[in-house]
């Protein structure tokens, strides 16, 4: 299966509003591995960005005036999502804005052009987020979070470093163990002696120690704990 996870940033939030496309960023993933596959233009909007998006993504107008127009990006984007599924944080928001701009591509060359819907599949990983964790936050910061995803690189929203971010978080929220057999080869049942022949090749586990200074910081928290809560650490009661 072919996967494209998508980011864009725009000039604001509302294509009704003239709002229009500035960066789109795309990595593929094919048969849920990431391939290094990827789709990154930035793209001048013929418009002002406004000041508060401007906040959010650091992208100014000075340095979209020689950026390609979407109609010059249109078929090497087309080429690269085309039959996949789009993977999209709040998926409404960035095919809103991408349709606006295949409607006004349309308008320009008097030739119709398809929403992307008709080309490619759509997953939304919020709606997806919101299922697995109803009640709790569920943006992009927040999931990487809850799934342990290493992005202390976003200083600020980018479509390609979000995508990246992204698809990690999705193979993260959708991955997990998916057999567990201790049959051997030649389909024989996990017996017990096979999960001895199993585990006896196994290498020994290597056990590390913590040093002083990280036993130091353990009794350090330990303490604070137990003069936050007023009752003495479940870990302080099994060493005494």
């Amino acid at each position: 299966m072919r996967q494209i996870v998508l980011d864009t940033e725009t000039t604001g939030l509302e294509p009704s509003q003239g709002h229009r496309i500035i960066e789109i960023g795309c990595v593929e993933l094919l048969d849920r591995k990431l391939t290094g596959n990827t789709f990154h233009h930035y793209v001048n909007p013929e418009r002002i960005v406004d000041e508060g998006a401007i906040e959010i993504h650091g992208i100014t107008n000075e340095f979209l005036t020689d950026k390609p127009y979407f109609s010059d990006i249109y078929d090497d984007f087309i080429e690269f999502v085309k039959g996949s599924e789009l993977v999209i944080h709040n998926a409404p928001f960035d095919v809103g804005f991408i349709n606006h701009e295949f409607k006004l591509l349309e308008d320009k060359s008097g030739h119709p052009i398809q929403p992307i819907e008709t080309s490619c599949r759509i997953l939304d990983t919020l709606k997806l987020a919101r299922d697995n964790h109803p009640g709790q936050k569920n943006n992009l910061d927040a999931l990487c979070r809850r799934y342990y995803i290493d992005n202390s690189n976003r200083q600020l929203h980018g479509a390609l470093l979000d995508s990246e971010i992204l698809a990690d978080v999705y193979l993260a929220m959708t991955g997990g163990q998916t057999s567990l057999s201790l049959d051997d080869a030649s389909g024989e049942s996990g017996s017990a002696e096979n999960i001895r022949r199993l585990s006896s090749n196994r290498s020994a586990l290597v056990v590390q120690a913590a040093n002083d200074d990280e036993v130091k910081a353990h009794n350090d928290y330990l303490t604070l704990l137990e003069k936050k809560s007023g009752a003495i650490p479940l870990w302080n009661k099994f060493n005494s």
